[in-house]
């Protein structure tokens, strides 16, 4: 990717007050016509997320937070796949938060997911997030009533609170050195539904299939609008939220790499110097492994 953010930038939310979710088209590809030009551009990102991956681990100074919203079948483990396929393992750390168990549950929302923040150097990733907070315990109440808070505290700003929550999070990681960029991979309810029997046809993907596929199928509409407001109320220029596009599976992965891409060059990475006490000491080193006289000083020329 010659220029990093090309073909994220249009899809980059940072200030969400006029943002409607229907201004995005799903099956968008921007200027990419075709899926071989595509496969072709992301396999340069990932070259180029594996170079800059190393550089943030040897810096040890910076995070970056990937944050994976969607609705089912839209891709999410996909994308993660391919993008961070040239991403060394001991550098990333993945997390998929499911259905909250009972410790969960008698701490605050933000407890299980704060405790995953990735350390300095490493690339951490959430498989859905905090923002469940907002999007199905919004749309169904059953889950907000397992959470056992005090009723005085379930008002009707109970949302807005939790979007307060989230920024001033959100802020306080970025002011430690985390960037973030959060992901709502949109897909089309025609196409969701064709990837959801797909997975009722194949028996290879039978197993990717739960009724609560079906479930929120059903409230497709309540989820889109939770959504959009989610997107309005948390888009901001430290953490932001990118739009991706996600019918054509080629596009959204190569969307997100170049955001990702483009947020580990905002971080202006390099290996770090090594001091000229340091290099006495490999001088030393070199010398008790027996290489020959101006063995270092010529492989620095070359």
């Amino acid at each position: 990717m010659s220029h990093a953010g090309q073909f994220a930038k249009p899809f980059r939310i940072t200030h969400g007050r006029s943002f409607r979710l229907d201004d995005t088209d799903p099956r968008e590809t921007g200027d990419m016509t075709s899926k071989q030009a595509a496969v072709k551009w992301l396999e340069r990102g990932v070259a180029r997320l594996s170079d800059l991956q190393e550089k943030l681990y040897a810096q040890d100074r910076w995070a970056l937070l990937l944050i994976f919203q969607a609705m089912d079948a839209a891709g999410k483990d996909g994308t993660i796949k391919h993008v961070m396929s040239g991403v060394n393992p001991q550098g990333c750390q993945v997390y998929s938060f499911k259905a909250p168990s009972s410790e969960e549950l008698d701490h605050d929302f933000l407890w299980r997911t704060s405790r995953c923040l990735p350390e300095r150097g490493r690339i951490g990733i959430f498989n859905r997030s905090y923002y469940e907070e907002t999007l199905i315990v919004r749309v169904r109440p059953d889950v907000l009533a397992t959470q056992r808070l005090p009723a005085s505290l379930v008002s009707k700003r109970i949302w807005q609170e939790r979007f307060a929550d989230i920024k001033a999070f959100e802020r306080y990681a970025t002011r430690n050195g985390i960037a973030i960029r959060k992901f709502f991979l949109h897909v089309s309810r025609q196409e969701q539904k064709r990837r959801l029997l797909q997975r009722l046809d194949q028996r290879s993907k039978n197993w990717k299939f739960s009724m609560t596929d079906a479930d929120t199928a059903n409230d497709w509409k309540a989820y889109m609008k939770a959504y959009e407001e989610v997107i309005k109320e948390t888009s901001t220029p430290h953490a932001p939220w990118y739009v991706v596009p996600a019918d054509h599976k080629w596009f959204t992965r190569l969307v997100v790499a170049d955001a990702v891409v483009a947020a580990l060059e905002e971080m202006n990475l390099a290996f770090p110097k090594v001091t000229r006490a340091q290099r006495k000491q490999l001088a030393i080193v070199r010398a008790a492994l027996g290489a020959p006289k101006g063995h270092g000083r010529k492989n620095r020329a070359t």
